[in-house]
Order: structure tokens, then C-alpha cells, then sequence
């Protein structure tokens, strides 16, 4: 439900949520600049003010802060854009997978491209890994980082720094393509 509030003279509005197993109130800022507030049931709205009012210096600097930033860049795939893209995908993906193989020397059983909603791939314990076919409109560097990622889960299931050295062996700059990836949305 929406609601407004008036902090340092403006109006700000947020989106009240109420949840049965909530304990205690959370102020939230997407990268959109939308405000949320989780309560439990038993909170008023004079509190729920209250709590929103007394925060409002930081509220105020994160909405700012999303705003001034450029908006996440999103893709949007329709079935038919997984068609026309798959193959480009599967390609990318076999190639890149034997380019890093020739460090890692790691087995795995099938390449599977996917689409996904808000993965750009997995690994799985038999040895399979899937690609969301949205790799094949990445920057071809974070293209790399996602294949090289989950070749290395074959090795590391996990992202202990095990794993985070084992990426950076083929690929040293793996912490700021990560980055760079987060920033893409779905």
C-alpha cells in the first residue's frame, strides 16, 4: 500500500508493507529511488511515522544518491529473443569454456543455455553448467567472467576464497567485472 510522509519539506511517498512474521520496522531505498517500510501487524502508523521521521537525514541522502545515479541497465528478454539468441549463446559459452579450460583442465558433462530470470548461470553437482542465453548480449568481457565463474564452480561450489583465487588465476580483474555485472539488471 502507498503512503506518503513529510521529511524536510517534501513529500515522499513509500510503499508500506505488512508482514505477519516481522518483528521490528525496516526502512529500504531501491536503485529506482522508491522507498519501502516493512511493519509487523501491531505497529500504527503514527509509529511507523515516527520511525520514517527519525530516520530522515539518511532517507533523504539515499534518495538523492539513487537519483544522481545513472539508472541500471536492464535486459529484458522475451522467448523470442531466447530463440534468436540461444545458438549465439551456446557458442560463446563452448568457446570461452575451452579458452579457460586450457588453464583449468576441469571436466564437465553438458553446457545447457537457459532462460533465466535472475541468474546469469549455475553449475551443478553432476557437472553441467547453464548459461542464460543473455550472455550473448553481455560486453564480451562480462561474458568471459560469468563462463570463467562457473567453470571454476566445478572445482570450488562455493565462493570461499578458494574460489574467488582460483577465478583470478585465469582472470585477475574478476572482482570488478563482477562489479561492473551487478550493475546489469534483469
Amino acid at each position: 500500500m502507498q503512503r506518503k510522509v513529510l521529511l524536510q519539506n517534501r513529500e515522499i511517498v513509500y510503499n508500506l508493507r505488512r508482514r505477519r512474521r516481522s518483528r521490528r520496522l525496516s526502512l529500504s531505498v531501491n536503485c529506482n529511488a522508491e522507498v519501502a517500510v516493512t511493519a509487523p501487524h501491531f505497529v500504527t502508523i503514527g509509529q511507523l511515522e515516527s520511525f520514517i521521521k527519525s530516520r530522515a537525514d539518511w532517507l533523504v541522502e539515499k534518495i538523492e544518491w539513487f537519483k544522481s545515479r545513472p539508472a541500471p541497465r536492464r535486459l529484458k528478454g522475451t522467448h523470442q529473443e531466447y530463440l534468436l539468441h540461444k545458438s549465439t549463446a551456446y557458442q560463446l559459452a563452448k568457446n570461452k569454456l575451452a579458452e579457460f579450460n586450457k588453464i583449468y583442465s576441469l571436466e564437465f558433462r553438458r553446457i545447457t543455455i537457459r532462460n533465466q530470470s535472475s541468474r546469469w548461470g549455475s553449475c551443478s553437482g553432476r557437472g553441467t553448467l547453464s548459461f542464460n542465453y543473455k550472455i550473448a548480449l553481455l560486453p564480451e568481457h562480462l561474458a568471459e567472467y560469468v563462463v570463467a565463474h562457473e567453470l571454476c564452480h566445478l572445482q570450488e561450489m562455493n565462493h570461499s576464497v578458494r574460489f574467488w583465487a582460483l577465478l583470478a588465476k585465469a582472470m585477475p580483474d574478476c572482482l570488478v567485472r563482477r562489479g561492473e555485472l551487478r550493475k546489469i539488471k534483469f
